[in-house]
């Protein structure tokens, strides 16, 4: 049986969302309540905290990429536990303009697909009883979005958190919590976003202090009995591996692989083995295709130049079998990176792609790709969802054109991918296949 769940969001960006989120997590679990994390939208980082303060691994969930009938099998894997909880993204009713595969990817999606409650996180700062206002609009915007309640956070005394309790209850908004202000348990960050929970060395002192911060100044009996029955349920994910046997680049500089494409990879029967670059292994002689997915090799750029063993590794693998890369997998597979100093370093040389850290600009969106040339698990003229985010610019991309890829509005991207030999690479994530 699916267990009910919330939503937790937030009018805007940088509103508490994540602190609220893994300081649940980490309460609940400190009671020995079982819950199931989701986050929404594309994200590598927070899923990666969400397990760390659950013990659970932690499933994207997102209506521009996926479909209903992929949403439903991947909330499905949330039986056993006792409660769902959903970090949104950005503000609540933020997306794209133009709907995807089941909505424009805002999190008031999920909610209404769902039927899960939102809890809203709102940063009173400055303010007292006009929170109220900001929570009766959102509570208002759709019909199909139910507001359960507010935690309210940055709360500077008791006699302001009394003004704001008092707005709440003028306009029937329940106040599920109230956060003092805080500053020992927020989350460092990085150029992409949040840092990786592997690369925070104090992050087990973080997610107890933040446990124990929600559990005193947060109701979690009246959190139970106010989440709403899951209503969208399946049993497919629909997800084709790209082989039968994965050899799978996976240490600092390679970790952005979202858990429903491993997982779904692994229910379809394929088999995952792991190396480290940055180790200087090379890929498993023994499996039929070689995926390098995304992370930061612009932060290790020196170490996979100096490393002679896997470079040699990927090019012979490349000789005979296919070998893809996402970002900053499509990278590493390049002729060059140019790192934030200016300094130029040889990658593996399977694509004549030269990249710039130094010339920084932000690419940011949802893509969808109609593929020219066949990649591992997809032929020519398939089509796939997905999403590229990163900092880097391209200084040459020689090779023949991937894809025609296009971003959320239709507009045409410049960065298509590659493909020389049995090497292919995208500088967007895929997330799912489309129709």
């Amino acid at each position: 049986m699916i267990p009910p769940g919330l939503l937790i969001s937030a009018p805007a960006s940088g509103t508490g969302k994540t602190t609220l989120m893994l300081g649940l997590l980490a309460a609940f679990k400190a009671r020995g309540t079982r819950v199931q994390p989701f986050k929404c939208g594309p994200d590598y980082i927070d899923p990666g905290l969400h397990r760390a303060a659950s013990g659970q691994f932690s499933v994207n969930l997102d209506s521009w990429a996926m479909g209903r009938e992929m949403l439903a099998g991947l909330i499905a894997g949330a039986q056993g536990a006792e409660l769902i909880l959903a970090e949104g993204s950005m503000g609540l009713f933020d997306g794209v303009v133009k709907s995807g595969a089941c909505g424009t990817g805002a999190s008031a999606h999920v909610a209404a697909l769902t039927g899960w409650p939102v809890v809203l996180v709102l940063d009173c700062s400055g303010q007292a009883q006009s929170a109220a206002a900001v929570a009766l609009g959102f509570a208002s915007m759709r019909a199909d979005v139910r507001l359960a309640g507010v935690v309210l956070n940055k709360v500077a005394s008791p006699r302001h958190e009394a003004m704001l309790r008092a707005g709440m209850a003028e306009v029937g908004i329940e106040v599920l919590g109230a956060l003092p202000r805080q500053k020992d348990i927020e989350m460092p960050a990085r150029h992409l976003g949040l840092v990786q929970a592997e690369d925070q060395g104090d992050l087990a002192r973080i997610l107890h202090a933040a446990g124990d911060f929600v559990a005193e100044h947060v109701d979690l009996d009246r959190l139970l009995a106010v989440a709403g029955d899951t209503g969208l349920v399946g049993a497919t994910t629909g997800i084709t591996p790209p082989g039968q046997r994965i050899a799978l680049a996976r240490d600092a500089a390679f970790s952005f692989v979202y858990p429903h494409q491993l997982d779904g990879w692994r229910a379809a029967g394929a088999e995952i083995t792991l190396f480290s670059p940055l180790n200087d292994e090379a890929p498993d002689p023994g499996a039929d295709i070689c995926w390098l997915p995304g992370g930061y090799p612009e932060l290790h750029a020196g170490t996979l130049a100096a490393a002679d063993t896997f470079r040699a590794g990927l090019r012979d693998f490349a000789r005979t079998r296919p070998v893809h890369g996402e970002c900053g997998g499509y990278m590493a597979m390049g002729a060059a990176l140019i790192d934030k100093e200016g300094t130029r370093h040889e990658m593996a040389g399977l694509l004549g792609l030269v990249t710039s850290y130094a010339k920084r600009k932000m690419h940011l969106g949802y893509r969808l790709a109609t593929f020219a040339e066949p990649m591992p698990g997809l032929a020519a003229g398939a089509r796939a969802r997905g999403h590229e985010f990163h900092y880097s610019t391209i200084l040459e991309q020689p090779d023949a054109a991937l894809a025609h890829v296009v971003d959320a509005n239709g507009d045409a991207v410049p960065e298509t991918g590659s493909r020389r030999g049995n090497a292919t690479g995208t500088f967007f994530h895929m997330i799912a296949e489309a129709a």
